[in-house]
């Protein structure tokens, strides 16, 4: 707690005082009591599909746009939605490659200029996407990135067994640190020994129907928003 930055009253005169005590501050004081010197228990190890830690429990912010000081008249009636859970650095490299070859510059096979007024621009890379989804055991979100390729965001994800790094497209509300699965390889061994050894329909989409997760056709419930639906079986997401 700080106290009012006052001097201290003194009975004698300042010119009878020292130096050193002639004018104090004041200093930053804790009130509270010093933390107990004894070891927390350990924490148990969460169920990986327990149902209390689904991504639709925790409340997502109102939908809201970021307006601008109108410094100009171009950005007067400007408005951009609010996406600061974008990460703000460059994208994972080894899951990149140079977008080289692809834009000709309004060019043909012989190199002539056939459409005007193209060419230059900045230098872009092409994010490697995963599709099939074909990797099972679950998988964290590191973090959401922004992706000039396409006008979905893209999650960088991380498998928690091999640590390798992959991009699927974001599901809307996807956010850092939550975990994702697929479960196009079949329902895993664990999830049918948490259930009793019951394969019962409704009890397993409550605990496979979540955010973010690949299932296959027959394990989607009625009435599921879906994303990145593939038209084969096998097959990888195309719409």
């Amino acid at each position: 707690m700080l106290q009012p930055r006052t001097c201290l009253r003194h009975t004698l005169p300042l010119r009878t005082l020292p130096y050193a005590v002639r004018r104090t501050y004041a200093e930053a004081i804790d009130h509270y009591p010093p933390f107990p010197l004894t070891v927390p228990p350990p924490i148990e190890e969460a169920n990986p599909y327990d149902t209390t830690t689904r991504p639709e429990d925790t409340p997502e912010p109102p939908f809201a746009l970021r307006t601008y000081k109108p410094r100009t008249p171009g950005i007067r009636h400007l408005k951009r939605p609010i996406n600061d859970h974008l990460h703000r650095g460059r994208a994972f490299l080894p899951l990149t490659f140079a977008r080289k070859g692809q834009h000709i510059g309004g060019r043909n096979n012989s190199g002539k200029i056939t459409v005007r007024h193209r060419g230059g621009g900045a230098k872009r890379r092409i994010r490697i996407v995963d599709f099939y989804r074909n990797a099972p055991g679950r998988h964290t979100v590191d973090r959401i990135e922004y992706d000039p390729g396409r006008s979905a965001h893209i999650a960088l994800l991380t498998n928690n067994a091999t640590q390798e790094k992959s991009y699927i497209v974001a599901a809307q509300g996807m956010r850092a640190g939550e975990t994702v699965e697929s479960f196009r390889a079949g329902i895993p061994e664990k999830l049918i020994e948490s259930l009793g050894g019951s394969t019962d329909a409704g009890m397993v989409a409550a605990k496979t129907a979540w955010r973010g997760n690949c299932l296959p056709l027959h394990m989607i419930p009625t009435g599921t928003l879906v994303y990145n639906v593939g038209l084969k079986r096998g097959g990888k997401a195309q719409l």
